[in-house]
């Protein structure tokens, strides 16, 4: 596979952490259902960790609902974490007051799923791209601004000369190759980007991570990358975290967990991906039943109710603990062929 021959990207060494996460738990309260009933209280994300290095693309991959974005927005303190630690670039980010996080916060940026999210569609799109530019004091002439915007613009692929153009008048694809400049104005260190090519066609799809993978090359930026899509992420990605209902089910490098996944999830999921050449030996496995509700998850593995290799252990047993500097799994055997 071309996705995992890039990845190995000449035996490079990733050593010095930009973000570490460590124990990363969020809960939410959300609306009662009746007036009477009992509040309920959903534990998004549970002892989430791992890292990212400096030039280092992370891919997260879980099916919907798994935690993946509210992961993403707790790191980006969207959310207050309940517990856990956040260390970007040495400082731990879990505790601050927002103005606190204000030195931080254009170091960190974030590119949605939908373009739209980012783009005000009363705006020029030189408009869109300089307002950041404003907002930190970034230029000090209004040549400079539009040097820099015209920069931007042929980073992410697209000419000058729509500059003075809306949102409206352009396809999926280039809206979300603009929104990708817009994070990239402030010269951030992590972009976050969550799911941003599952709303495209397949081709512009490619186009997008291709884009991705040159400007992590070109500005040595750090890159956690949300997706459903294994295939998506074997492409890009040096090291994958699997996460299911909120936890962490396996971590690794991209090559080690495509060849020899560890976890039953992990597993599950790669044989989803679609191939021309069947892998002997790599029958799909399809899992049974529905995600259990988040606010009532199973004890003991919160993926037992699905696995087709759970022991009556692993109702009461916990999962062994996550190494997120190795490849891990949060699964109480060892002996799965």
């Amino acid at each position: 596979m071309r996705a995992l021959a890039r990845i190995e990207r000449d035996n490079m060494k990733y050593n010095v952490p930009i973000l570490e996460v460590n124990g990363l738990t969020k809960w939410f309260s959300p609306p009662q259902s009746s007036l009477f009933g009992p509040r309920r209280h959903v534990q998004a994300i549970t002892n989430v960790g791992f890292s990212i290095s400096r030039g280092e693309v992370v891919g997260l991959v879980g099916e919907s609902g798994s935690g993946k974005s509210t992961l993403a927005q707790t790191i980006l303190r969207l959310h207050r974490p309940d517990s856990g630690a956040i260390r970007f670039d040495g400082v731990d980010l879990a505790q601050y007051t927002q103005g606190q996080l204000r030195p931080f916060r254009r170091r960190m940026q974030m590119v949605f799923q939908d373009p739209n999210a980012s783009l005000n569609p009363r705006l020029s799109i030189e408009a869109s791209l300089s307002e950041p530019l404003s907002t930190w004091s970034l230029c000090s002439t209004r040549a400079e601004k539009k040097n820099r915007v015209e920069e931007l613009l042929h980073l992410v692929g697209l000419p000058a000369h729509v500059l003075k153009r809306y949102p409206h008048e352009f396809s999926g694809g280039q809206r979300q190759r603009i929104s990708i400049a817009r994070a990239l104005a402030v010269q951030p260190d992590l972009l976050v980007a969550d799911e941003p090519v599952s709303a495209l066609d397949v081709s512009v799809q490619a186009q997008i991570i291709e884009l991705l993978n040159q400007l992590r090359d070109r500005l040595s930026l750090s890159l956690l990358f949300i997706s459903h899509d294994l295939k998506v992420i074997g492409y890009l990605a040096d090291r994958v975290v699997v996460m299911y209902l909120g936890r962490v089910m396996e971590v690794g490098p991209t090559r080690e967990i495509f060849k020899a996944p560890k976890h039953p999830y992990t597993r599950a999921l790669l044989s989803a991906i679609p191939s021309t050449k069947p892998r002997v030996g790599h029958a799909r496995i399809i899992l049974k039943g529905d995600v259990p509700d988040p606010a009532a998850p199973p004890s003991g593995c919160v993926f037992r109710t699905r696995c087709p290799f759970a022991l009556t252990e692993c109702s009461v047993m916990s999962p062994t603990p996550i190494s997120p500097d190795k490849h891990s799994s949060a699964c109480i055997r060892n002996d799965i062929d």
